[in-house]
């Protein structure tokens, strides 16, 4: 195409930048935090050249790595491209040669063979190292300092899957990393792998299974003793594939499954929970379990009634309006010592996604969660995003108690996913660190980054960056200390 698609996957928060560019003690209204001292890292899918298809979604853009840096209160940016062989090829090209989204029988044939990964979803930190992850690929390591693309990470040779996670679970306790790769063996394979990274990086497990069928597994989660592997009813077809189509549709009335193992038995001890058709999360909250043995599992997760992506939705036959899919924050409750495949739901928060905890509590019993979401009085979502709404609300959630508190944002505003930053203060709750943008017209916007209260969001924020450039929006982000950050291991081997 000459140009970039007049779609919601191409306008207003979603039109294209493609701008790196660095920046250099930002303006600060308020002061920074003494406890935040690190890099706020965000994947930034953002396509460099228009697509070759009309319909094709921001999720296929280039993946970008955003760097806030913080040092005794200034604070700096950077935006760099991650230079995978997809990248550079369309660079040299000047032009898109990869088609649809995930769809390889569609690229242009100049391109047979070149690795397709665009690494735009979740930078991950582990063992000293920083990844650039996206679920269909493996992963790709950055130099945490200068941006730097390093190249594909495969544990030297080690990992046998050909995808991972972009949701990789750290034990807080432990400092292993616990991931997985769906269509691990190639293109709409049923073949799932389970991997464990020691807190030294050295994979020390792989093993492999079977989902049920072929499925979008997006997000896992772990608790002390377990492994949990949901499937939803967003399927893949290699036949759909070649003949030009689109790599997901939903299947409203299949359904969902629930995988648990002991995460570091092996998979043959996979027990299996049917449940509900046609459900669909893409994120989980978190998981932990209950009883001497452990045998009483919670899975907290932002579950829907149906697919929340229009781009997957509507072509699937799925006509639910955007604003009448059903769900909230569920909880997921299987009890282990019982047969059986079923298992208990309930409600225990309003919906909303990309939700966040404290890494501390990951795979803990926990009281507080933070999560954006859409309030209905704060005017019309500013349109954004691979669902094409945007969030203009940040919810925090104390899950034992129930008490709900919510900043609302000002019409023509929308909230990226927050980070968390502990607090070296005993008692205090820790930082959020996010960006916000505000839409001027259908093709500008400006953004900015608050600092606030974890405890306290609905606060005034404590501090502003201000932005010199608009920024793309996110998918995932990463907090990493200045602690962590000089023990990289980038250009050690």
């Amino acid at each position: 195409m000459a140009q970039y698609p007049d779609t919601l996957q191409f306008n207003h928060l979603n039109r294209p930048l493609g701008v790196e560019w660095t920046a250099r003690n930002l303006e600060v209204e308020g002061v920074i935090p003494p406890d935040i001292q690190g890099a706020f890292f965000r994947a930034v899918p953002d396509p460099a050249f228009p697509p070759l298809h009309y319909d094709d979604t921001t999720l296929s853009g280039d993946g970008m790595v955003s760097r806030f840096l913080f040092q005794n209160g200034a604070v700096d940016h950077d935006i760099r491209y991650v230079r995978t062989p997809r990248f550079e090829a369309e660079r040299k090209a000047r032009k898109a040669l990869f088609g649809r989204y995930r769809n390889p029988f569609t690229d242009s044939p100049a391109v047979l063979g070149v690795d397709r990964a665009v690494a735009n979803t979740t930078p991950v930190w582990h063992a000293g190292r920083l990844f650039m992850t996206k679920e269909d690929a493996r992963a790709y390591e950055v130099d945490p300092h200068t941006l730097q693309t390093l190249g594909r990470w495969d544990y030297h040779g080690a990992l046998r899957s050909e995808t991972m996670t972009a949701h990789v679970r750290i034990d807080p306790h432990t400092g292993e990393m616990f991931f997985f790769g769906y269509e691990a063996g190639g293109l709409c394979t049923t073949d799932v792998s389970y991997c464990i990274a020691d807190r030294d990086g050295n994979l020390t497990s792989e093993q492999w299974f079977q989902q049920p069928y072929c499925s979008m597994m997006h997000d896992f989660a772990i608790t002390e003793k377990w492994a949990i592997f949901p499937v939803f009813p967003t399927t893949a077809n290699l036949e759909r594939l070649k003949q030009g189509g689109l790599h997901w549709l939903h299947e409203q009335h299949t359904d969902s499954w629930v995988g648990i193992m002991p995460r570091y038995g092996k998979v043959d001890e996979m027990r299996w929970f049917r449940g509900p058709k046609g459900v669909s999360a893409y994120h989980f909250v978190n998981a932990f379990q209950e009883g001497a043995d452990g045998s009483l599992v919670h899975l907290d997760l932002c579950l829907s009634s149906t697919n929340a992506f229009p781009f997957i939705r509507e072509p699937s036959g799925i006509a639910t309006p955007q604003w009448e899919i059903q769900g909230g924050l569920t909880r997921w409750t299987f009890d282990l010592s019982q047969p059986g495949e079923g298992f208990d739901s309930r409600l225990i928060g309003p919906p909303g996604d990309l939700p966040r905890i404290r890494d501390i509590d990951q795979g803990r019993p926990y009281n507080q969660c933070w999560l954006p979401s859409v309030n209905p009085h704060g005017g019309p979502p500013v349109p954004g995003g691979p669902v094409g709404t945007s969030f203009n609300c940040l919810l925090r959630l104390e899950t034992q108690t129930g008490r709900l508190d919510m900043m609302s944002l000002q019409p023509g505003m929308a909230i990226n996913e927050p980070i968390h930053v502990p607090s070296s203060t005993p008692g205090h709750d820790g930082w959020l660190v996010c960006v916000v943008d505000r839409e001027l017209d259908p093709q500008h916007h400006v953004s900015e980054l608050l600092i606030l209260d974890a405890s306290n969001i609905t606060a005034p924020p404590v501090a502003r960056v201000k932005l010199p450039v608009a920024l793309h929006p996110q998918v995932h982000g990463w907090w990493v200390s200045a602690e962590q950050l000089s023990q990289s291991k980038a250009g050690r081997g």
